[in-house]
């Protein structure tokens, strides 16, 4: 199965070598697609350069900061152009752990077509947060559930950005429709592929915050996730 990890990135050009280092060493060999939203710190160049070293990287290049979940959509489409069959989406920061990724794999090897990495399977597996951080993405699972109906047995963790895709997925689900970003591009792409029938399975993964850099996260991207939770229930 054709495999390819799409990565966003602003600003991480402290952590994407290491990170493309780390994947290599697993024994599937994943392809790579960097995002780079124009990262002052040079991301954007470093990238070019490990992908002159290395032919399983690939790098897209955007003007200015455009978001996470159009970066993704970005990614996405390449992926299916270039005829891939398991597109997986993953942070730089390492808040993702790469050793992880076999396992998304073998879900979907086993039935899954939509493989979520899940902090809250069998307990609460996330390290370097504030309770009220936890409180917050705890609480969101919630309300997309209350407000969806897309229940616990099916998600854990509606906010989760640590998956994987078979690529007929992706096919089914109009990614031209798609405009959110941060926890309501995570919330959205889980609702359209329940809705359509496809089927969400869960890995327990652990989410160690990030160390070096600094988070995207902000009280823009939680109010977008409130209203976006609201279109969906209402198809708008």
């Amino acid at each position: 199965m054709k495999a390819m990890i799409i990565i966003p990135t602003y600003n991480e050009s402290e952590n994407l070598e290491r990170l493309v280092a780390a994947i290599r060493t697993l024994p599937v060999p994943f392809e790579i697609t960097v995002v780079d939203d124009g990262s002052p710190d040079g991301t954007g160049q470093l990238a070019e350069k490990i992908a002159a070293r290395d032919s399983g990287v690939h790098v897209i290049h955007r003007s200015g900061k455009q978001g996470l979940g159009t970066a993704y959509v970005a990614g996405f489409k390449y992926a299916l152009q270039n005829g891939v069959e398991a597109v997986f989406e993953m942070d730089a920061d390492f808040s993702h752990d790469p050793a992880a990724l076999p396992l998304f794999l073998e879900k979907l090897n086993q039935g899954a077509d939509v493989v979520i990495g899940s902090r809250y399977v069998n307990g609460v597996r996330v390290l370097n947060w504030s309770f009220k951080r936890l409180l917050l993405s705890k609480m969101a699972t919630l309300y997309v559930d209350l407000i969806t109906g897309m229940g616990s047995d099916v998600v854990t963790d509606a906010t989760a950005g640590f998956k994987c895709y078979r690529r007929e997925v992706l096919e089914a689900i109009d990614l031209d429709r798609i405009h959110s970003n941060g926890y309501a591009f995570q919330i959205e792409m889980k609702y359209k592929a329940y809705r359509k029938g496809f089927k969400l399975a869960e890995v327990p993964i652990t989410f160690n915050d990030r160390h070096v850099g600094q988070s995207k996260m902000s009280k823009k991207i939680i109010m977008e996730a409130l209203w976006v939770v609201w279109r969906l229930r209402l198809g708008l």
